[in-house]
């Protein structure tokens, strides 16, 4: 009789598909040589392909960057009007209560642990007292509040939770790269609106119109524009939302530079105005509290008639990928929104004005040249007269010739899905906003040729002898 050991032997050697003692090495064997069937279904060589969301995903503003030649002049310093971060240059700088309140967190060591997925509550009450300015409709509480890495990260969740592959967002041109590197990952198709630039860029609703089809899954608006500073009247909101409303399609709003709107201007937010249309509303305190690198921002849902009660959830889904953002700058953020005083947002205001006001006066006495004055954030378009400028094919040979000779380097239009417009950014020093424009009006005067005369005058002369003789 076996004994309780061989047992319980065997019947483990049974249950693993061996039965008996005798044939342990078997199963072994004919695992291996299973194994080694089953990978010849493999091509038996390292060779790991791309994901086809990541062959999917590009930023149009680094691809075509890195396509151009920058090379400056060694003679003169690099001034980069390219950069959209405002602390590159160290004159603005962050409130001491806003750093006060970071170092506070750190020395307290309560905020060193994973936060929810959504962020603190204490965080996201904090967010919604401070939306509360802007007059929403429907009051909104920390459960409407979602905090994200920064808000690009917020721009990724709404889109994500909002549109599926095969649909599409309507993205404005010119607009911000981001959204088209957010969705396309994802299979969405972006369609671009215009914006008129003689009038103040605001959306060509006609045309806005014309792309919304069965497969629209949202609009995204940018308010206050990157690129284009420009700031939508109240009326022209309410225009668009009676658009969205029709078409019942919501709307994401881009409102990271919700603040930056110069006196004389007055800014509304999406969600203050619509009655019916929800909303996801997205910010954060990189733009306006200068810590971009912090990486703090937020998604605020505005429900309208349960229409989010799914997204919501997908929202929440979402945010689980991630875990959340910094823990410690979510644990300063109640302090930073509550004690930041109003007179450091108004100088930034005013400093950004400032720069503006310099950077259009002088660009506007430059033949080629046609600058758009912004109404906040922190950027200009400046147009450029190509056939001024023969020696150029488009405005991307103009700016590479412009880091060529003065060391000066724009944003071409194209990074915005626009031609013939170059951004520059308004937080460098104002010496350097000066110098910047010298630079760029002598390199304008070198190049500069306007058509002949003669030339013209030749062309008519031919044009209508044809006529006549015809």
């Amino acid at each position: 009789m076996a004994t309780k050991v061989e047992q319980t032997t065997n019947e483990v050697l049974h249950f693993i598909g061996n039965f008996g003692a005798s044939e342990k090495p078997k199963p072994i064997d004919n695992k291996r040589k299973l194994l080694r069937r089953q990978s010849t279904v493999r091509d038996l060589r390292w060779n790991v392909k791309i994901s086809g969301f990541a062959q999917k995903t590009h930023n149009p503003i680094r691809a075509i960057v890195d396509g151009l030649t920058i090379v400056p002049n060694p003679e003169k310093k690099m001034i980069a009007l390219s950069i959209g971060d405002p602390t590159t240059f160290g004159n603005l700088l962050p409130a001491n209560e806003i750093l006060d309140a970071m170092k506070k967190v750190i020395d307290d060591k309560n905020f060193n642990g994973y936060a929810p997925s959504v962020g603190f509550i204490e965080a996201r009450e904090a967010v919604a007292e401070y939306s509360a300015h802007q007059g929403v409709i429907k009051e909104i509480s920390a459960k409407d509040v979602i905090l994200c890495s920064g808000c690009s990260c917020a721009l990724d969740l709404c889109i994500a939770a909002i549109a599926n592959e095969g649909q599409n967002i309507l993205i404005p041109k010119p607009g911000f790269s981001i959204y088209r590197t957010l969705a396309e990952g994802f299979g969405i198709e972006c369609r671009s609106y215009n914006l008129i630039p003689e009038q103040g860029w605001e959306i060509d609703l006609d045309h806005l119109e014309e792309l919304i089809d069965e497969n629209t899954a949202a609009i995204i608006v940018t308010n206050p524009s990157n690129p284009c500073g420009s700031v939508f009247s109240k009326q022209h909101i309410l225009d668009i939302l009676e658009i969205a409303e029709r078409h019942y399609v919501p709307i994401i709003a881009d409102e990271i530079y919700e603040h930056f709107v110069f006196p004389g201007n007055e800014y509304f937010s999406m969600a203050s105005l619509s009655k019916n249309v929800p909303i996801l509303s997205c910010g954060g305190t990189t733009k306006r509290f200068l810590v971009p690198g912090w990486r703090l921002g937020w998604i605020i849902v505005h429900d309208r008639h349960g229409a989010f009660s799914e997204v919501r959830q997908g929202l929440l889904n979402l945010s689980a990928r991630i875990l959340g953002p910094n823990s410690l700058v979510q644990g300063a953020l109640p302090a930073i929104l509550k004690n930041t005083p109003q007179k450091f947002y108004d100088e930034l205001v005013e400093t950004l004005q400032n720069h503006a006001n310099i950077a259009y006066s002088m660009l506007k006495e430059i033949p080629g040249l046609t600058p758009i004055m912004p109404q906040g954030a922190m950027y200009m378009m400046v147009l450029l007269d190509m056939k001024n400028f023969p020696e150029f094919h488009d405005e991307l040979d103009f700016v590479q010739s412009l880091v060529a000779e003065q060391s000066v380097f724009c944003l071409p239009g194209k990074c915005f899905d626009i031609d013939d417009f170059i951004r520059i950014v308004l937080t460098v020093p104002k010496e350097m906003i000066i110098e910047a424009c010298e630079r760029i009006q002598e390199f304008c005067e070198n190049h500069y040729r306007p058509p002949k005369i003669d030339e013209e005058i030749d062309d008519l002369a031919t044009n209508f002898i044809k006529i006549t003789d015809f």
